[in-house]
């Protein structure tokens, strides 16, 4: 960034970021913007091939990168990853949970199973992450966090039962997190997609009559794809994101106002 002004704004050089979920679809593209503008990028996500091809893609765009693999849906493989994660730049300045599961039973099929894993993917792991680097953050008087919530925070969908419940709490978690720690210095919101184009919305863009549908009901007339995400995403984890705090922001095309 040349621009004083914008730089003043965006910057993040100095900065580390952990992005959960960032070998692909939303976490990788908000990676990508992140280390473009200057933070130095800790990915993580559950295998190790994804993750090395997300790492030189983003280091041919001129990014820092370094990635530890691991589920973070298992709190002893998270815990194991959040003192790895320490290793290559030090804590966090800026923590993006993108990583998610989305089974899509009908709620009367749903087994026990797949609510344990939705819930410890989609929630736990955002609040357990926020535990470990939360109170460093505001110890430092700097931070950022930034979830990922979802229409269905918002409003019900067919067959994404748990996935919903565990979306709507993100709204919570946002304001429980902010409410803790913003005093001292550290954002916390979420990013409230629409239908995006993802691996995990890849079965349900496979119907183009419900994809022409979700398209549809947005005020611009398209589905969502993850760089749509990128520029409120720098924002806030940057200066510029300084006064907002314990908000679900929505970067939809309109979808939720419909």
């Amino acid at each position: 960034m040349t621009n004083a002004f914008l730089h003043d704004l965006f910057s993040l050089h100095g900065r580390t970021a952990l992005v959960t979920g960032g070998s692909s679809g939303i976490g990788k593209a908000i990676a990508a913007g992140l280390g473009q503008a200057g933070a130095r990028l800790l990915l993580v996500a559950r295998r190790p091939e994804p993750l090395a091809e997300a790492s030189t893609q983003l280091q041919a765009l001129g990014c820092t990168t370094a990635w530890v693999a691991g589920d973070v849906g298992d709190r002893e493989q998270l815990a194991n990853l959040a003192e790895q994660v320490r290793l290559p730049f030090g804590d966090p300045d800026i923590l993006v949970t993108a990583a998610g599961v989305n089974p899509r039973p009908p709620l009367d099929e749903l087994t026990l199973s797949q609510w344990d894993l939705t819930l410890a993917v989609n929630l736990e792991a955002p609040f357990l992450l926020g535990q470990y680097f939360g109170p460093g953050m505001a110890e430092r008087g700097w931070g950022r966090i930034l979830h990922i919530a979802s229409q269905q925070s918002l409003r019900a969908f067919g067959n994404s039962g748990a996935y919903g419940v565990s979306k709507t709490a993100i709204a919570g978690l946002v304001r429980s997190q902010a409410e803790a720690w913003s005093p001292r210095g550290v954002c916390v919101n979420a990013l409230g997609p629409a239908f995006v184009h993802t691996p995990l919305t890849a079965a349900v863009f496979s119907d183009p009559t419900r994809s022409t549908a979700m398209a549809n009901r947005t005020m611009v007339g398209r589905n969502g794809v993850p760089e749509d995400l990128v520029g409120m995403a720098i924002a806030l984890a940057g200066p510029s994101g300084s006064y907002v705090t314990g908000q679900t922001i929505f970067v939809d095309g309109g979808f939720s106002a419909t």
